[in-house]
Order: structure tokens, then C-alpha cells, then sequence
């Protein structure tokens, strides 16, 4: 099969790999679409030595699997637990000591013709819900393991800094909430999206210093860590949804005496967001900037890397 392969901060799109041979209690899945996401990116870059086929946002169908999914389109949670560990017997599988992670860590991912997955990491695609917009799903999960960490209503003042991928999807679930929120960023374009929600916008001046309850920040550099940061009020929690790449200074003593609450946040719940999508209450359709043939899946890297793009789809063919 045809795949993008990173080694040694090197990509290359190889076309004689072997398909992946479902282990016991793992499904093969035919990929259909995957998402470039900033976390290819970075693995790019060199945030994780990891070697391997990247890619970890996916919408496919089951080749060989449980009966009542195969043929079916499913996404899938990146997590391979091992389900056995401290964390798995208390619920907790996205932390599992075992874990291999889809195109992260020790197990080949979705930028490629064929991927496994353990079976009950798989959720089916509701019929409604096109492919392209389907691919969203693993982000948006993780865009909602925010209100699964923080409790949000109409009294909390929230800020989201960043308006990419990650930050016009967070900013969107946060909106549902019923929050007083504030989305800013560089694009006023991108902006555009969320305003046209009804989601109030505006650029790094709009933020007034010590004013939110809550900061999510999304744009994983440290100006944006700054503008999170000086927008919170003391007591305040600070999210941080994105990886870095690099190290990331930070005052200390401020967040001591000011009491800050600091919540990193990765993955997240699928079924909600596989509803949020079959109800049409998130809008990724306007993200979607291009879609590329695997084939020419270096190029789709090359468009993804360029600034101010948003989601670029890779799409395979047979």
C-alpha cells in the first residue's frame, strides 16, 4: 500500500508498505479521507522522535472487524489501551501507560491506504454525516474535552486565543455553552467564520488584562501563551490545547500568586462529537482548504505548512 512515512524529520510517500494485519481484537480499516493536523506538523519538526506512516484524523471503512461494522464507515480514537494498567482500570485509556497513539507514538497511522485499530476504539459515521466533514471528528473530540475538564455556563467569561484549526473549534463548542465568550486572532478572514455564528471576535487588543474566568490557548506559541495568560483574572484557569514544539517560558511566580489553574487538554469524547456534527451545530465545512490525492500527499504537507492555512483532507484512492 501507498503511505507517508516520517523518519528522521524526513517524509516520504512510499508506495510498497504492507498492509497492517489486524491482531486479535483489532479491525482493519480502509481509509477514506485523513486530516493534516498541527500535530503532524510538529511531529515534522521534531516534537516526538517518532518513525513511522503520521496521520491520526480519519474517516474509513472496515475491511475485517466486528460483524456490525464492517462495510460501515467509522472514525476512531487514536488511543490503543492496553487495558490493564492503573489507568485503564480507573477509566482513564488516553493515559494508559501501555498506549500506543495512531501516527503519534509506536503505531502507524492514517496517511495511508489502510490502518488498524483496536475494535472498541471505533464509532460508526451516523449516515447523514458527509466523509469530508466526518474527518473532523477527532478534533472537534478534543475541542470538547474542555468542558469535560472545566464547568462553563453563562456566569464564566472565557477567552480562546487562536484562530486555526483547533481555536475556531473550540471556540465553537464553548459557544454552545452559553458562555461570554471572546475568540480572537491574526486573520480577520478566519475571524469571519465565527462571527458568522454569532461568536464575538476580535484581535490581540481586544483583550482586557485580568478580565476572564477561563483562557483557552490554542495557537501553541508563546505570544499567544502571553496574551492567555495576562487575560486572566486571578484565580482563574488557563488551558492549553496545542503541543509545542519547542521550550515554552513561563513566569512562575505569577501563576503562584495569582493562583492560576493550569489544565492541559488532548483528546476527547467521539459520540458527542459525531452529534454535534450530525446536527449541524459545528460548521467545519468553511475550515476545509484543500484536499489532496495521497499521491501527492508531500505537496498537501507543503500547502499545510504555509501560514494562515486552515484544515487540509488527503484522499485515497482505489
Amino acid at each position: 500500500m501507498k503511505g507517508i512515512w516520517l523518519e528522521n524529520r524526513q517524509l516520504e510517500l512510499r508506495a510498497n508498505l504492507p498492509i497492517p494485519e489486524p491482531p486479535p481484537g483489532e479491525a482493519l480499516v480502509r481509509v477514506l479521507r485523513a486530516g493534516v493536523c498541527n500535530t503532524d506538523l510538529e511531529l515534522l519538526r521534531g516534537y516526538y522522535p517518532y518513525t513511522g506512516i503520521l496521520g491520526h484524523e480519519f474517516v474509513g471503512v472496515v475491511e475485517t472487524g466486528p460483524e456490525h461494522l464492517v462495510n460501515r464507515r467509522v472514525v476512531g480514537e487514536i488511543n490503543a489501551a492496553c487495558g490493564h494498567c492503573r489507568f485503564c482500570l480507573k477509566g482513564i485509556p488516553t493515559h494508559c501507560e501501555n498506549r500506543t497513539v495512531l501516527g503519534i507514538v509506536n503505531r502507524n497511522g492514517a496517511f495511508a491506504e489502510f490502518l488498524i485499530l483496536p475494535e472498541q476504539n471505533l464509532h460508526p459515521v451516523p449516515d447523514s454525516v458527509p466523509t469530508d466533514v466526518a474527518t473532523f471528528t477527532e478534533p472537534l473530540a478534543a475541542a470538547l474535552e474542555i468542558q469535560e475538564q472545566v464547568s462553563l455556563g453563562a456566569s464564566e467569561r472565557v477567552l480562546v486565543v487562536g484562530d486555526g484549526k483547533l481555536g475556531q473549534l473550540v471556540a465553537q463548542t464553548l459557544a454552545l455553552t452559553g458562555c461570554d465568550l471572546l475568540a480572537i486572532g491574526r486573520h480577520r478572514e478566519k475571524l469571519a467564520n465565527l462571527e458568522a455564528r454569532g461568536i464575538k471576535t476580535g484581535l490581540a487588543d481586544a483583550v482586557k488584562d485580568r478580565a476572564f474566568d477561563v483562557a483557552v490557548e490554542c495557537t501553541g506559541n508563546p505570544e499567544g501563551f502571553a496574551i492567555a495568560r495576562r487575560g486572566l483574572r486571578p484565580r482563574g484557569t488557563l488551558v492549553l490545547k496545542s503541543t509545542y514544539a519547542g521550550n515554552l517560558s513561563i513566569d512562575a511566580s505569577a501563576l503562584v500568586v495569582d493562583e492560576i489553574t493550569l489544565i492541559g487538554s488532548r483528546c476527547g469524547p467521539f459520540k458527542p462529537a459525531l452529534q454535534l456534527l450530525a446536527e449541524n451545530k459545528v460548521d467545519v465545512v468553511p475550515l476545509i482548504q484543500a484536499c489532496y490525492p495521497l499521491r501527492e500527499g508531500l505537496a498537501a504537507f507543503e500547502h499545510a505548512q504555509q501560514r494562515g492555512v486552515l484544515k487540509v483532507l488527503l484522499a485515497m484512492e482505489y
